[in-house]
């Protein structure tokens, strides 16, 4: 998170929201109660693959989905765009533009839908490409440097104890688990999946302080006795940080409300989740597959800024519009647009991202100097 003032905005979810609170003193629309991704910032998303490696480009993060205000997904996706903008030391003038192509591409969505045809930067051209080509060889060694039928431990994995590893093995013994492993590498007579290793794994800032496991398992192919590995995350799936509407039915189990929330806005993901226990906590499984891959905007361009700006908005409407029944999308895109100025982004929106932007860029500062003193005290 010291990394860049950005890197900063991805990982600070919980402090988003204390902040939005203030910046927003309850002026924000009230937005119909859908489910939302709760984290929609750029890095959260990417290609993504259906069960049949069918490539789609969606949300792919959704820890902190809930039933709740699309209002809160586009705060969260215009402070993530400004940010970018600010590292990649645009003028704000461009951040001007990209809030209101944001918005445009959103709202075109509640409006025309389908119908929509929304220009595909060549950034995205270029990271739908590679996903399409990606085999299960990569995804090994790329999640685990290796493609033997076995995790190599170390800094990134862990061993884990019986206890753990028995619970894991119980959950791919239920005939959910293995019908979703078998469909995943096309197989139709396998009666079970054998678990070849388990590791606990050391990911990013969503995982400090959670169960997280990577885990191999085998589906035998019965005729040629051909090994055939998948890879599975497995992660501790905690209470959202993103506020939510009450008496809306969402689901009590973190797992079931993640697998839920990931079905309605991301369907090609939703269908490759499952959900568990382990050692009495809530958990989630994804499969993983080959073609998703996490899209690295590390430098903006100014022309780029405003093709992935419209995009992203185009996106994030169409996983908010598909909840929508046609009177629901029109109320909401009146909304939108009766509060939008002369530029087309909403004052609401222009406010809070200029005043989280500044609640960030200090809360960053304070981070990189506490960060320094303990590396010295380290030392």
């Amino acid at each position: 998170m010291a990394e860049s003032a950005h890197a900063y905005v991805r990982g600070s979810t919980s402090k988003f929201y204390e902040w939005l609170d203030t910046a927003s003193n309850g002026k924000l629309p009230e937005g119909p109660a859908i489910w939302i991704c709760g984290d929609c910032h750029i890095g959260n998303l990417g290609p993504v693959a259906d069960i049949d490696g069918n490539v789609d480009f969606q949300i792919r993060d959704f820890d902190q989905t809930v039933i709740g205000n699309p209002a809160h997904d586009l705060i969260r996706l215009a402070l993530s765009l400004a940010s970018a903008a600010r590292g990649s030391n645009l003028p704000g003038i461009m951040t001007v533009g990209m809030l209101q192509v944001l918005m445009e591409g959103y709202a075109n969505e509640f409006v025309h839908g389908d119908k929509t045809e929304v220009e595909i930067p060549e950034i995205v051209r270029e990271s739908m490409y590679c996903a399409r080509r990606r085999t299960w060889k990569h995804l090994a060694r790329e999640r685990i440097a290796d493609i033997s039928p076995e995790i190599p431990l170390g800094k990134k994995f862990w061993p884990i104890v019986d206890k753990e590893r028995k619970a894991i093995q119980s959950i791919f013994t239920r005939k959910n688990a293995i019908k979703l492993v078998n469909h995943l590498r096309c197989r139709e007579s396998s009666e079970e999946v054998k678990l070849m290793d388990a590791a606990y794994w050391v990911k990013g800032c969503s995982s400090l302080g959670v169960l997280r496991y990577a885990v191999l398992l085998n589906v035998d192919d019965p005729i040629t006795s051909k090994i055939e590995l998948c890879l599975m995350d497995i992660k501790e799936a905690v209470a959202a940080k993103a506020p939510r509407y009450q008496d809306t039915g969402m689901p009590v189990v973190n797992a079931e409300r993640i697998i839920e929330g990931a079905r309605n806005l991301s369907p090609s993901l939703g269908e490759r989740m499952l959900a568990g226990r382990i050692n009495g906590k809530s958990v989630f499984v994804r499969a993983l597959r080959p073609e998703d891959l996490k899209l690295e905007v590390d430098e903006l361009k100014e022309k780029e800024a405003l093709s992935l700006a419209r995009y992203f908005g185009a996106i994030v409407g169409k996983a908010h519009a598909r909840q929508m029944s046609a009177e629901t999308a029109h109320a909401w895109h009146q909304d939108l647009t009766r509060s939008s100025s002369t530029k087309g982004t909403p004052n609401w929106l222009w406010k809070c991202v200029v005043e989280l932007a500044a609640m960030h860029e200090a809360a960053y500062l304070d981070h990189c100097r506490r960060y320094v003193d303990t590396k010295l005290h380290e030392h």
